[in-house]
């Protein structure tokens, strides 16, 4: 077995992870959201179970992303598949961030040290 049939095997192995925390997290989430909705508490639920599966979309997609960097280094190491590398990082990282801002409700660089509220603003 040579190098670059073991990167493809890691590579592969990085796109089935990926694909198992979308499905896994989405599962578990829509699990965890029919116990919430049964057991009464139905206001919260819809909430929760959007920022589950959100989650599970941001650590799929970046998971989803090593793949794609693994296999353009190691696999295909052209100019076209590092231009193709640079676009699908752009499209996932624009859906990491506007996922992230949706589920949060402000942008990563106005979060204080607990994780989705504004900062306050520094008065001088």
């Amino acid at each position: 077995m040579d190098f670059t049939s073991v990167m493809e095997k890691v590579v592969q192995g990085f796109e089935l992870a990926g694909v198992a925390v979308l499905v896994i997290g989405s599962l578990w989430a829509l699990a965890r959201a029919a116990l919430t909705f049964s057991s009464g508490d139905r206001r919260t639920v819809y909430e929760q179970v959007r920022q589950h599966i959100g989650r599970s979309i941001l650590l799929g997609l970046e998971i989803l992303i090593i793949a794609d960097i693994v296999q353009t280094i190691t696999v295909t190491p052209t100019i076209e598949s590092a231009v193709t590398l640079g676009i699908i990082v752009l499209v996932r990282t624009f859906l990491s961030f506007s996922l992230e801002v949706e589920l949060d409700g402000v942008v990563p660089w106005h979060r204080s040290k607990g994780k989705g509220r504004p900062t306050e603003p520094v008065s001088e």
